[in-house]
């Protein structure tokens, strides 16, 4: 259940947020939704890759780990990578589209899930400055939110022009973890490499211009996290087993 409201400076002008990232906050998953405003961050940290959501749309996620509620990005001193994805750096806050009776220049508002364990009133960043105004964190999660609202504007169209253009092909990912240990990660879409590199000029021209040819390479080259993943799990392992 949740108690989402819509945020305001007079009902909630003295809560703070905690920040730090935990399994108890909902940080242990093992993948997460990546926005195509956030590629090129994401792919210098995760593997990037592409599923069918419930309706047979694609969307994209980042592996961040390989058993269910494994987070291998997350430890005791919180998230280690230099990116932490837009859909877990948001906490407790969510984008509301305007009412249908609203103006049609309305922009999104920002809301809070007032029962998220995150929120809190002695611990944590303020919401709003002590004398009004939103405070520099706020700020920060208003531009997170942004990010997402325009990414899940653009998810559809960008798979549009890539299906288009045949790159979206089935991905067979096998992960070694040791003798006794091997995963595979079936229903898993990517970008072909050598698809994208045989592209003409018109084609690359086309996609340039639809604002999309930057995520396709971020995709492409973002695989080779994947290496990155194994060595993870590996260590996680020794970890647990010593």
């Amino acid at each position: 259940m949740t108690n989402r409201v819509l945020l305001n400076n007079v009902d909630h002008h003295d809560l703070r947020v905690i920040t730090r990232y935990s399994a108890a906050y909902g940080d242990a998953v093992n993948q997460a939704l990546i926005f195509p405003t956030e590629f090129e961050d994401a792919q210098r940290d995760y593997p990037i890759l592409f599923r069918k959501d419930p309706q047979g749309a694609f969307v994209a996620v980042i592996l961040l780990g390989l058993d269910a509620d494994e987070n291998l990005y997350l430890g005791d001193h919180g998230w280690a990578a230099r990116y932490v994805p837009a859909i877990q750096q948001r906490g407790p806050f969510s984008i509301g589209v305007p009412r249908p009776d609203a103006d049609e220049s309305a922009e999104p508002m920002i809301h809070i899930d007032l029962d998220d364990p995150r929120v809190s009133r002695t611990e944590g960043e303020l919401v709003f400055r002590t004398h009004g105004g939103n405070s520099p964190y706020l700020d920060r999660i208003a531009a997170v939110l942004r990010a997402i609202h325009v990414g899940h504007e653009v998810m559809a169209p960008m798979f549009a022009a890539f299906q288009r253009l045949d790159l979206v092909q089935p991905v067979a990912i096998q992960l070694p973890i040791n003798e006794g240990l091997r995963y595979d990660l079936p229903d898993f879409f990517t970008i072909d490499p050598d698809r994208l590199a045989a592209l003409d000029g018109a084609a690359l021209a086309q996609l340039h211009q639809d604002g999309f040819l930057r995520a396709a390479f971020a995709t492409a080259f973002s695989l080779a996290n994947i290496n990155r993943l194994v060595e993870l799990k590996r260590a996680r392992q020794e970890e647990e087993a010593a």
